[in-house]
């Protein structure tokens, strides 16, 4: 006897339908599993063994021939598992196939029979719900990631019994409920704020400019200037995520096998600090199966690169492609995988190797320095919007209880703003770019047009610093946020001459001694 039963695969962020044909027959006990199927897949004979034999089903009477098709594809992990057991069940004889070819099975079993979680069950009942799969069963442990699918009957279940008789129509099972998870709870209230911040003005207003844009960010500075501490705070000035971006982000972090036990969509932006010894790997993702990297895994939130000088230079150069596309393709000999990356990115530099270079504390020489910074190349720094200085603390800022800056919420709200005025230039918001970064050069045009005065600004920069033809673009893109941010719809000088002062290291060369030039257009908030 025959029997067919749905589930899915995962090839990075995508999942693809496969089909559990298992063939029984009798003769000698035997369990061939075929299909391209890796280790974790061959294991699932023992899991559903045991859990069938709770119910009484013997697998030794049978010769069973299990094939996971298509056959070219490989399968990994042990959400196969309930498919393969259900399977079992109907070739055996012991389950009406009625609803098998209509329902897909995800779920790892344990050897009692009991349903357990598994990665990525967002992102499969999506592709489910896209090649019209009108039903899927999954464990209850991850029923409140599974409610928020749309265009799909979920069902939950706690263990194979359960799954076994709802499918031969003898008991039911409950839909996975919108109240676990498909409306994303609220953030978690912020545990920093950017007015615990001291001094740095300029520091400040960069990086409001950088959320209301979604610009990359560099700082330089010396040791305890505050560059960690205003990244961390980066976060708390940027807008809630909406529906679309919080799928993204669940579905990501579900894949990656990091989506806290029990949790529905993510509502925080996310936050990344890798270490600075992060593998290429790690940083853009690898592995086999392949999984996201850290810059995949802080899409639409933040990935803070501490001493971005001190990565390998392979590292920080496969940062390229990324901040560039807004994707990244992760290819091996047999596997391919693309995955959003469309982070802000933010680095913190010292000036030099001893990190007070400008003062009389600097021990290091010019050609020293030199090939300190020379380990960020021209490409990577031309993808990044603005490259700022942050000066030692002023010890009177330090010592100041009375007047403290502007709080998060405070500039959060400026940001909105700006992001809603980009947003309301589009006649299309469907259609619109995420934020100014994002735009294109066509859509640039439009939007950032400048009068003769800005014109006259951004040529004279472009041939004094030697601009590229990505960076020009950078800083109208930075200019166009500025003028939102001044509620401006118009492009103007001031606007433009700001932009261009965030172009720090095209402005100083690369054995300039101090790092601490303020851009004298730089404003307070």
């Amino acid at each position: 006897m025959q029997a067919t039963t749905l589930t899915l695969t995962l090839v990075g962020l995508d999942a693809l339908p496969v089909s559990v044909e298992v063939d029984s027959g009798r003769g000698p006990s035997a369990f061939h599993l075929v299909g391209l199927a890796e280790a974790a897949v061959r294991e699932a004979r023992v899991r559903v063994r045991a859990a069938l034999l709770g119910l009484g089903v013997l697998m030794d009477e049978h010769v069973l021939t299990v094939s996971l098709s298509p056959s070219d594809l490989r399968k990994s992990g042990a959400l196969f598992d309930l498919a393969i057991a259900v399977g079992v069940a109907a070739a055996t004889g012991k389950l009406r196939v009625d609803l098998l070819a209509s329902t897909a099975l995800l779920g790892e079993l344990a050897l009692s029979g009991e349903l357990r979680p598994v990665r990525g069950v967002l992102a499969a009942l999506i592709a489910a719900a896209r090649a019209g799969i009108p039903r899927a069963i999954v464990p209850r442990a991850n029923e409140s990631e599974a409610s928020a699918a749309r265009g799909i009957e979920v069902r939950v279940a706690s263990c194979l019994e359960e799954v076994i008789a709802f499918l031969d129509g003898k008991g039911e099972l409950p839909i996975a409920s919108e109240a676990c998870g498909s409306r994303a709870s609220p953030a978690r209230a912020a545990t920093v704020d950017l007015a615990e911040v001291r001094g740095q003005h300029g520091a400040r207003r960069a990086l409001e400019v950088a959320a209301a844009g979604g610009h990359n960010l560099l700082m330089m500075g010396p040791p305890g200037a505050g560059k960690t501490m205003l990244a961390r705070r980066l976060p708390t000035i940027l807008p809630p995520m909406t529906l679309e971006e919080a799928l993204d982000v669940t579905m990501i972090h579900s894949v990656a096998g990091l989506l806290p036990s029990g949790a529905g969509l993510l509502r925080e932006r996310p936050f990344r600090a890798p270490h600075h010894t992060v593998s290429v790997a790690g940083l853009v993702g690898g592995g086999a199966p392949i999984r996201p990297g850290e810059v995949s895994l802080a899409h639409h939130g933040c990935l803070f690169m501490d001493e971005l000088f001190e990565l390998g230079r392979a590292t920080i150069e496969a940062l390229r492609q990324p901040l560039e596309d807004g994707v990244v393709t992760v290819s091996r000999a047999r596997d391919r995988a693309t995955f959003p990356a469309r982070p802000i990115f933010v680095a913190a530099v010292n000036p030099c190797p001893c990190g007070h270079a400008g003062s009389s504390r600097c021990v290091c020489a010019l050609e020293r320095i030199a090939a300190y910074r020379g380990r960020l190349s021209g490409p990577l720094l031309d993808r990044i919007d603005l490259q700022i200085t942050l000066p030692p603390v002023d010890l009177a800022d330090l010592a100041e209880t009375r007047h403290v800056g502007e709080t998060s919420s405070a500039v959060r709200a400026r940001v909105e703003a700006a992001r809603a005025m980009a947003l309301a230039r589009h006649p299309d918001p469907r259609r619109a770019a995420a934020c100014n970064a994002s735009l294109g050069a066509r859509e640039l045009a439009v939007v950032a047009a400048l009068d003769a005065a800005g014109q006259r600004i951004l040529r004279t920069s472009a041939e004094a610093l030697g601009l590229s033809a990505r960076a020009w673009h950078k800083v109208l893109r930075v200019a166009r946020t500025i003028a939102d941010l001044d509620g401006s719809d118009a492009l103007r000088a001031p606007h433009v001459a700001e932009a261009v002062h965030y172009r720090l290291l095209d402005r100083a060369g690369p054995t300039s001694a101090s790092p601490h030039a303020t851009p004298a257009s730089a404003r307070t908030s």
